[in-house]
């Protein structure tokens, strides 16, 4: 109904990815982005991963090094740097960065446990005690699935 409706654009992006259909995606995703301006370090990251995850990796390099250098200057969540991270495949990155998330008492948090950018982290022992930490999951399902 509102065609620059930027998170009407985030969500279909994020439909496309869910069905590998990236040029789609990353059109939706870099709409999104160009509605909300620059203040959305998010929108931000999420491109950055979209283009990983599409083979673009010098383009999400290049997303995630802006990120980096704007973190310098204003607050940039370690929820989007990881997500880029994630995207290209850096799994130590992609966990350490949610780490000092947590640290920060970082909203964004919340949606690791049902956020699907991250199923493929869900079996890693280190993802799954921060979310028990972080209070996503409840403690008696963290033993079961360890043994």
């Amino acid at each position: 109904m509102e065609p620059n409706y930027f998170l009407a654009h985030l969500y279909a992006a994020s439909a496309y990815i869910e069905k590998g259909m990236y040029p789609e995606a990353i059109g939706e995703a870099r709409r999104a982005r160009e509605i909300a301006g620059a203040r959305s370090t998010y929108l931000e990251a999420f491109l950055g991963y979209v283009l990983a995850k599409s083979g673009k990796e010098a383009e999400a390099r290049s997303v995630l090094e802006g990120l980096l250098k704007s973190s310098a200057e204003r607050y940039v969540s370690p929820y989007t740097i990881a997500l880029v991270h994630n995207g290209l495949g850096e799994r130590d990155e992609a966990l350490a960065w949610p780490e000092r998330a947590y640290a920060q008492r970082n909203p964004a948090m919340v949606f690791l446990k049902v956020e699907p950018k991250w199923n493929n982290l869900r079996p890693d022992l280190r993802f799954l005690g921060l979310l028990r930490r972080a209070g996503l999951t409840p403690h008696s399902s963290l033993h079961q699935m360890c043994g």
